[in-house]
């Protein structure tokens, strides 16, 4: 199995929060080439901050080794983590991450700062980004597409029929 294999099963996961209205974004965690874990975005449904596909991976994957350590785990996700995930990652102590669509707003691992390298924690991990970058990406472009298209269609419907 390659990096872009996990990828496809983090894309795999992405769908599944699109699905259901969630913005598209998945996790996969893989120890000894066997993916021991899953997760994908459900902040809207659960109403909680700490709903991010990593977040719930990482959980999961502990619930699994029956450790909070990690240490011979990747996490494969479609954007790039953000600063908690990337929090979440050094306290597991994941050594490996790999992601597909960097995240200019909030991206911990590259983009706006780097935590996952930075020498001044215990515990640093390796960066793979841009794994498959184009179709994660488009995942999230075309989400937030048809996000906008549907507001303007509520709002226009609302017009017609005289704001009510």
């Amino acid at each position: 199995m390659n990096d872009e294999y996990y990828m496809e099963l983090a894309m795999e996961e992405a769908k599944k929060a699109a699905r259901i209205g969630e913005v598209p974004i998945g996790a996969v965690i893989v120890k000894d080439d066997e993916v021991i874990a899953t997760g994908y975005n459900k902040r809207e449904h659960t109403q909680k901050a700490s709903s991010h596909a990593e977040f719930i991976a990482i959980e999961r994957a502990n619930s699994v080794i029956g450790s909070w350590r990690l240490e011979e785990c990747t996490l494969y996700v479609t954007l790039e983590p953000c600063p908690m995930c990337a929090g979440a990652i050094l306290q597991s102590r994941i050594p490996r991450v790999v992601f597909g669509a960097y995240d200019p707003k909030a991206g911990c691992t590259g983009t706006l700062m780097n935590l996952l390298q930075d020498e001044r924690f215990n515990h640093q991990a390796e960066v793979v980004p841009e794994v498959m970058q184009e179709p994660c990406a488009l995942l999230l472009t075309t989400f937030f597409r048809h996000l906008r298209e549907e507001k303007k269609r509520v709002k226009q419907n609302k017009c017609q029929c005289g704001g009510n």
